[in-house]
């Protein structure tokens, strides 16, 4: 019999994992909610049509394409022609709709592009919407690198203020605030990037030369100088990159920095402005732009549809560093891809199962997290176990949550059950304490046990219960 696996770059989730992603689903949930967004859910599949040609040619690659039902019932001929078609899919960019019509989604942008356009006359515009659902790339996995890993999206359509930006970087800073992580929030222009181009004397080369910036982190500016001169940048471009990547300071200093240096690019001056207005907004609802917020010319992503402001998160601790845990930006046009236009959007994005990395590799889990029930009910049979149901009740009607063994087992194989679940309060319902009306209350953790009433019994396990929770 072959042994059971599971996809590749795909895992399952024990209780104890569920729980501790539960908490960061939960964490970012009150986030969204507290600054008035709206839960959606799309389907898990879209028409390939709806994502083909939005990633670029290399997520156009990683997309998972669906074979459509019914082709091992085709005739010889049409069987191998078809497949033939199949082989062509899944090797470049290109679509048969007599083999694939559906995709697996890449991400949750793409999709709430589509659902926006189709109910454009049910939302009420700005629309605030938050999504937490899988997504699925066909990516070589790698650590903190998988094939299917959920997204938590937060975007605003309808509106061009920049206090939407500004609402959400202090989303990304309260929320990462309240999982403890300690995080570098990058925030840059496309028109900035833009500038940067044509300062080089290069704007139709924006797209090369940003690539080869973006890699600034991993290779240093040796290897990006090596690219840009790969890519047709001239000395005296790649001369003038180096000097503004070199700016230092405060974040107002290098707004100011770069002013100076944008004057001779329109669109490179109304990025800087951009990005000062943007954090003018964060301050004035109580953001510190200096805390966790950082100007980062060399910021790069999502240039295929950002077109104003773009954001990056990366855990600055490095024993818990994984890349990027979150990034996002302006997106003026993109229901335009589905015939909607002058819509304007932005929105950023939570990699959830990157977060879970950072989390566990700091150790920033809430302890009491690792299990559920905390409270294990031994079941004695006869009258004992209608004794222990009542008590049971009593306990889930306190809040609490509580289990019983559901057979009248031997007491061992109980109490190496309740030890196996890590169960921190095992209640003991036996003769002699029923006969009083009361229990048996053990501690698992310190083998401290003591016989109390039925109601002193909840209220011990209530206040117990509140001292874990904060601990």
């Amino acid at each position: 019999m072959q042994k059971p696996s599971v996809p590749q770059g795909t895992r399952d989730f024990a209780p104890a994992v569920v729980r501790k992603r539960q908490y960061i689903f939960n964490t970012l949930k009150t986030m969204f909610e507290r600054y008035g967004f709206q839960p959606i859910e799309t389907p898990a599949m879209e028409n390939l049509e709806t994502l083909m040609g939005k990633y670029g040619e290399e997520g156009d690659r990683l997309i998972f394409k669906i074979l459509n039902n019914g082709l091992h019932e085709k005739k010889d001929k049409a069987r191998n022609t078809l497949m033939e078609e199949w082989e062509k899919v899944t090797s470049r960019s290109y679509s048969s709709t007599a083999v694939t019509e559906r995709a697996l989604r890449y991400d949750l942008t793409i999709p709430f592009a589509r659902f926006v356009v189709m109910n454009q006359n049910d939302i009420a515009f700005p629309f605030r919407r938050y999504q937490m659902q899988p997504v699925w790339r066909a990516d070589k996995p790698q650590s903190s690198r998988y094939r299917e890993f959920w997204q938590c999206d937060a975007d605003i359509v309808g509106s061009n203020s920049l206090i939407n930006e500004a609402e959400l970087l202090h989303i990304y800073c309260g929320a990462f605030d309240q999982l403890k992580v300690p995080v570098a929030v990058k925030v840059n222009s496309r028109k900035m990037l833009a500038g940067l181009a044509e300062l080089c004397g290069a704007p139709e080369k924006m797209m090369e030369i940003t690539i080869a910036l973006d890699k600034l982190d991993k290779i240093g500016w040796t290897g990006v100088e090596k690219e840009l001169t790969e890519r047709g940048i001239e000395e005296t471009g790649r001369n003038t990159i180096h000097r503004i990547i070199q700016t230092t300071g405060t974040n107002a200093e290098k707004l100011v920095a770069f002013g100076e240096i944008m004057q001779a690019s329109e669109i490179g001056k109304a990025g800087v402005e951009e990005i000062k207005k943007t954090l003018d907004y964060y301050a004035a609802l109580g953001g510190n732009t200096e805390h966790q917020l950082k100007v980062d010319i060399s910021l790069a992503r999502g240039l295929n549809y950002y077109t104003g402001i773009i954001v990056e998160v990366v855990c600055t601790d490095p024993n818990g560093a994984v890349g990027s845990i979150g990034g996002g930006g302006r997106y003026d046009d993109l229901t335009g891809l589905f015939g909607l236009k002058g819509i304007s959007g932005v929105g950023i994005s939570f990699g959830v199962d990157r977060i879970y990395d950072v989390l566990q590799k700091l150790d920033l889990f809430p302890a009491h997290l690792d299990s559920g029930a905390k409270i294990f009910i031994l079941n004695l049979g006869g009258e004992n176990e209608i004794y222990g149901l009542s008590l049971l009740r009593k306990i889930r009607e306190a809040g609490l949550n509580a289990e019983m063994y559901a057979d009248a087992a031997k007491f061992d194989k109980q109490m190496k059950y309740a030890n196996k679940r890590g169960f921190a309060y095992v209640i003991i319902p036996g003769d002699s304490e029923r006969e009083q009306n009361k229990v048996s209350l053990k501690f698992f953790l310190t083998g401290q046990q003591q016989l109390v009433g039925i109601d002193e019994c909840v209220n011990v396990l209530k206040i117990a219960e509140q001292n874990n929770m904060n601990a």
